[in-house]
């Protein structure tokens, strides 16, 4: 008998791996209660035949390059994280928390290309035509060439999407679209995959790219399984603090450019809005003159970008001494705690250190540890750092400095913005210094410190520390 027979196996709605029993845990990805059960058929396979695709194998060379072919979105922030603008036939997911911008973003994008580029289609699954329209007359978009549909059904939105022939589809958001046939609520493993992989497939075949918000979870993950993100072209996320008119776009996967690269946008009435200047931004609250607060130049991609960097020691009140990081990796802060004991002679066994980096940035590069063992130094020895000081470099565990790429870009954006001098690496700087800053340079961070806190004077009774 050619009649396949079906068995019971358990499908996890996160990471869908598959198994023939249940866990509490999945052992894939480690995530509670993600198992549901489901129904697989086994049997006698279908015989193999020709193929029916018409697909032949062409030469690379003979391949035409498109990449002039993007299409340019009215912000450059955005066109920056996408590695140059919009690529046709592209697939586009972003994801943030809720309330955090996603579907303004998006309508904004909507309304700037609508007329000039063609028409665009924006599909809602959340919220009604009147809704939206609402949304669309505070931010000012009046709509000609705006297209709205407020629907769920998938097999409804393809069918509008190749009547319509827009130059850029919009989903919002993929966990509330599903496809008649197929098992599975809105959002479960089953009805994601199958959503995504047609429209998907509909955009290479069209040319017509298509861009999809997704919900995230309260770690901050995109929602629902992982094929979400290995299916489409583009992961972006939306960033940025709870209280904080500022959001960071930051991409996290993306098949046409760098993953780098942020978007940095203030959130305003008329919506969102392009930050020019946001170095400028993330150093327009700082105080002067504060003990614990230093100003590092980091990297995002090609863009230098200055940011403060604040900590704070305090006696610890229990037996065991907390370290909190804000913004920096929370295993690089206790490297850096432990070199600046066994190397600096700074006692921090017995302190509480907090590290924070303001304006709601990430900051994951070694470059910062300089600024960070800086700031905690400060804050340590109550003693001011530099106002117009800025500092660059990598900690080794043996104490010494180590330099850092791009430096010259690092120095001019500094220059740029009126800071005097920088201390980094001496094995640092290769290239020209910009005008107007002066370099300090030091082998270790006990050397470091004596420079930026001429005021305080180290302990030398250890025989191990090395200058």
């Amino acid at each position: 008998m050619d009649k396949g027979r079906q068995k019971t196996i358990y499908v996890c709605q996160q990471c869908g791996r598959e198994s023939s029993r249940w866990f509490g845990k999945c052992p894939g990805c480690d995530q509670w209660n993600t198992l549901i059960q489901s129904n697989a058929t086994s049997g006698k396979q279908h015989p193999r035949g020709k193929s029916t695709s018409n697909n032949l194998p062409l030469e690379l060379s003979a391949i035409a390059d498109e990449s002039s072919n993007r299409i340019i979105l009215p912000f450059k922030e955005l066109n920056r994280v996408l590695g140059g603008g919009l690529v046709p036939g592209s697939v586009v997911l972003i994801g943030g928390d809720p309330g955090i911008g996603k579907s303004t973003l998006l309508l904004q994008i909507s309304g700037c290309l609508a007329g000039e580029s063609g028409k665009i289609l924006y599909v809602s699954g959340e919220e009604s035509l009147q809704q939206l329209k609402l949304r669309a007359n505070r931010v000012g978009i009046k709509g000609e060439g705006l297209f709205l549909l407020a629907e769920t059904d998938l097999d409804s939105i393809i069918s509008a999407i190749e009547d319509l022939s827009p130059v850029i589809s919009i989903i919002d958001s993929i966990q509330t679209i599903s496809q008649p046939g197929i098992a599975g609520v809105p959002g479960s493993l089953s009805q994601v995959r199958e959503c995504t992989f047609r429209l998907a497939e509909n955009a290479k075949k069209s040319g017509r790219p298509v861009i999809v918000a997704g919900h995230v979870t309260k770690d901050g993950a995109i929602a629902g399984p992982k094929t979400l993100e290995h299916m489409v072209d583009v992961v972006l996320y939306m960033e940025g603090e709870p209280f904080s008119a500022y959001r960071i776009l930051r991409g996290d996967k993306n098949r046409y450019g760098s993953t780098n690269e942020i978007g940095i946008f203030e959130m305003r009435s008329q919506g969102l809005v392009e930050v020019d200047n946001p170095s400028l931004v993330f150093l327009s609250q700082r105080a002067t003159h504060t003990v614990g607060s230093i100003v590092i130049p980091t990297l995002e991609g090609t863009r230098p970008l200055l940011v403060e960097i604040q900590a704070l020691t305090n006696p610890t009140l229990f037996g065991m001494p907390r370290r909190t990081a804000n913004g920096i990796d929370f295993n690089r802060l206790l490297l850096i705690s432990a070199v600046l004991t066994r190397r600096a002679s700074i006692p921090l066994s017995n302190q509480d250190i907090l590290v924070n980096v303001t304006g709601g940035l990430k900051v994951n590069e070694p470059a910062a540890d300089l600024g960070i063992a800086l700031a905690i130094a400060s804050s340590m020895r109550n003693r001011e750092l530099d106002p117009g000081l800025v500092a660059i470099g990598e900690i080794g565990l043996t104490g010494e400095l180590r330099g850092v790429p791009q430096m010259e870009r690092r120095l001019g954006e500094a220059a740029r913005l009126g800071f005097k001098r920088c201390l980094l690496p001496k094995a640092g700087l290769t290239g020209p210094v910009p005008g107007g800053i002066e370099i300090i340079a030091a082998e270790t961070v006990r050397e470091a410190f004596r420079h930026a806190l001429p005021e305080a004077k180290t302990n030398k009774t250890r025989s191990d520390d090395s200058e």
